[in-house]
């Protein structure tokens, strides 16, 4: 019993040996194409009205040296670098500014991102270089990778923050609870807006196109699944609150997660926390996140969901 059981044993050794030989004459698997080359792209100057081609790499260190603090930990700068590069691929394929200016970028902060080349330092280049061609798509597709400065504790969707409905976004992940308030400024924590009646009535005349009358009062009138104001009336009229802010001035209304709104003393009075739309990813809950260690994909994951962050180029 014992020898026939060493012969199997020896038996099943063999077939199991010329298998593999076997195996190893079959083709080698197919080896993927290396990553395309880092793009070139054309930016437009609005200050100059020049234009120059710029490697997207370079390009990308300018927009997060303008976007972020650059002392602020490099795992945060290279979210936003990530962020940055996604939104730069996004708008030159929607070829917006193409069509404004014939190029595929511009310094503008409107019609792209923030850019300012001498403030890069260091850690921009450390969080861009390690980050490099990383870009973040949705069923093949870049993102609209929106960022804000501070989200005010809660991410906001499009609809609500940004009055954006042109087409779905189910990658942000809205109702994102960062804790950035612990960190962030004073002014992000809480902040007041007084604005005189006078110019609010033409921002609504402008927004609305319907006179508010004399503007004696105000109330939120729609709140968005975050508690933001996504309707705001005024007097006569009803605004959007996103538009409003806008019209009113992004720095002097720092969000529309608004606390209070009243007219008082001539004056439309507007009292709120955080600094920004709050849709897509928050600065300051990036920074947060990268202090506990957290990498720059852990963060982005964190705002936005189903998504791919993959490396493009090489």
């Amino acid at each position: 019993m014992l020898r026939q059981t060493r012969v199997l044993i020896i038996l099943f050794c063999l077939a199991t040996l010329l298998y593999t030989a076997g195996c190893s004459k079959k083709p080698a698997p197919k080896i993927e194409p290396p990553a395309k080359d880092e793009p070139t792209i054309s930016l437009y100057d609005n200050k100059t009205g020049q234009k120059k081609n710029i490697k997207i790499e370079e390009y990308v260190q300018g927009v997060v040296a303008a976007e972020m603090d650059t002392k602020w930990p490099v795992n945060a700068l290279a979210a936003q670098a990530i962020v940055a590069r996604t939104f730069t691929m996004e708008n030159i394929e929607s070829g917006r500014v193409k069509q404004l200016h014939g190029a595929d970028v511009s310094t503008s902060v409107e019609e792209s991102q923030a850019y300012d080349p001498t403030k890069i330092n260091d850690n921009v280049r450390q969080a861009v270089e390690s980050t490099r061609g990383e870009v973040v798509t949705y069923g093949d597709k870049y993102i609209r990778a929106w960022f804000s400065a501070c989200d005010g504790g809660i991410s906001a969707t499009a609809e609500e923050g940004l009055a954006f409905t042109k087409e779905p976004t189910p990658y942000l992940r809205a109702g994102a609870q960062d804790g950035c308030l612990s960190i962030t400024e004073p002014k992000n924590k809480a902040w007041e807006a007084r604005v005189p009646v006078s110019q609010v009535r033409s921002a609504v005349q402008g927004k609305a196109g319907k006179d508010p009358g004399s503007l004696t009062s105000a109330a939120i009138e729609k709140k968005g699944p975050s508690g933001r104001a996504e309707q705001i009336k005024l007097g006569s009229a009803t605004v959007g609150g996103p538009s409003l802010r806008l019209a009113l001035g992004s720095e002097k209304v720092r969000s529309m997660l608004l606390s209070d709104v009243r007219v008082e003393g001539g004056q439309l009075v507007l009292t709120g926390k955080g600094f920004g739309h709050g849709v897509g990813m928050c600065q300051w809950g990036a920074r947060l996140m990268a202090e506990q260690g957290k990498s720059p994909e852990d963060i982005i994951n964190f705002y936005f969901k189903d998504i791919a962050i993959k490396r493009e180029w090489k």
